[in-house]
């Protein structure tokens, strides 16, 4: 399952470094997450990166991606290839 972040964001900046995987960025209001390059940090940490740091807890499992484990897993391989 993806991330994503709600409009409480505050655009403090401190979410889009945070991502490995370069799923963050600035959308026309807020910061979003690119669904496509979420793996909740699955292969780099433990735990997701951009919920660990924002400081207002705006960036919740998105309900409408849903994916299990294998499948981020899938996906970080996918995004890392050659690196």
């Amino acid at each position: 399952m993806a991330l994503m972040i709600t409009d409480e964001c505050i655009n403090c900046d401190v979410c889009e470094p945070a991502c490995p995987n370069e799923a963050i960025y600035q959308g026309e209001e807020i910061y979003e997450i690119d669904p496509d390059k979420c793996t909740e940090c699955v292969g780099h940490y433990d735990k997701p990166q951009c919920q660990q740091v924002c400081p207002i807890d705006c960036i919740p499992f998105n309900p409408e991606v849903v994916e299990s484990k294998d499948q981020l897993m899938e996906k970080y391989y996918r995004l890392t290839a050659g690196q």
